[in-house]
């Protein structure tokens, strides 16, 4: 089978493209499992050390172009993992830069893989930024009203994905991501960033800034379960997800403070000492309007796995650092 990943060259990307070849096998929208063959990274870049396997090819180009697109899909494509957006912060900062592709580019995949020989599978990656405003508690009921051009984006392809599902033209499913801590490499123009920033820098001997109060609190996931939940929700039967295609994923809660404690408690106080204080009112604003508490009980009745606690993930980045030399 092959199976096409758009924003594969990034982070979760290369982590996503590394656990399908090692699994080898995914499931068809017929509801057999078949081998992988063919894995195409779509990116508008192709830079930096990229995971090397034969079933791999990389291909530079934009997904807001149809054309592109078609030509990249043809008619053979069995999967598709919808990872490309432009970020939260670089969404708000250029209105029509992430119209563009976020809303644009999704709508233009959509209808390529609507033009498949068979029905394509597709995974689409959200973001709790749909929700917005003040919400003790987010439920399964609680009803999306982003407050950031990048949640009305992701909501708007939530419900595209959804349509396309409906009329037949896809089997989709559409992941609520939490923030993804740590993220190893160079800062991206995310709002949420930081979060990994205040993490990674210190461990590194850098110092980093903290551009929110230590009171922020963020609903989180590791990398690690963020991929294991993308491959199961590919692997779940349409029937398990009936007429809603969304889910909130499980994550865990935690302030600021309790991160930095975690990387006091995991690197030491040489580590915490290094983290600066420094609000940011562009980005306070923006981080303020994502919900922090989360009760995904669809999610966990379906199977999704989530994090133990923040150090749990702190420990696993250093380990997968010291891994990588």
């Amino acid at each position: 089978m092959k199976v096409v990943v758009t924003g594969g060259a990034g982070f979760l990307g290369q982590m996503l493209i590394r656990a399908l070849c090692e699994r080898g096998r995914l499931t068809r929208t017929d509801g057999a499992q078949y081998a992988i063959e063919q894995i195409v990274s779509i990116d508008q870049a192709q830079t930096g050390r990229l995971f090397v396997d034969e079933r791999v090819g990389y291909v530079v180009g934009d997904i807001a172009n149809a054309q592109f697109l078609a030509h990249v899909l043809a008619r053979d494509t069995d999967s598709v993992f919808h990872l490309a957006a432009v970020v939260s912060g670089a969404a708000e900062a250029d209105f029509d830069l992430g119209m563009r592709v976020n809303l644009d580019g999704t709508r233009a995949l959509l209808e390529c893989c609507r033009a498949q020989a068979t029905v394509p599978r597709v995974v689409f990656a959200s973001s709790v930024a749909v929700f917005g405003g003040v919400l003790p508690v987010v439920t399964d009921d609680t009803y999306p009203r982003p407050a950031t051009s990048y949640g009305v984006q992701k909501l708007i392809g939530e419900y595209l994905v959804g349509d396309y599902a409906r009329k037949g033209f896809i089997d989709g499913r559409s992941l609520r991501l939490p923030t993804i801590v740590v993220r190893p490499g160079k800062p991206n123009a995310a709002a949420s960033g930081f979060a990994s920033g205040i993490i990674r820098e210190p461990l590194a001997g850098v110092e980093a800034i903290c551009p929110v109060d230590a009171s922020t609190a963020m609903w989180v996931s590791s990398p690690a379960s963020a991929i294991t939940s993308m491959i199961h929700a590919h692997e779940l039967p349409p029937e398990a997800w009936g007429g809603q295609r969304a889910i909130n994923l499980p994550g865990i809660v935690v302030t600021v403070a309790q991160m930095l404690e975690a990387l006091r408690e995991v690197g030491g106080d040489a580590a915490a000492a290094r983290v600066r204080m420094q609000r940011d009112e562009t980005i306070a604003k923006i981080v303020a309007t994502w919900p922090a508490n989360f009760q995904p009980a669809r999610a966990v009745a379906m199977g999704f796995a989530r994090d133990a606690d923040f150090r749990g993930i702190v420990r696993a980045y250093m380990e997968a650092m010291k891994a990588a030399g």
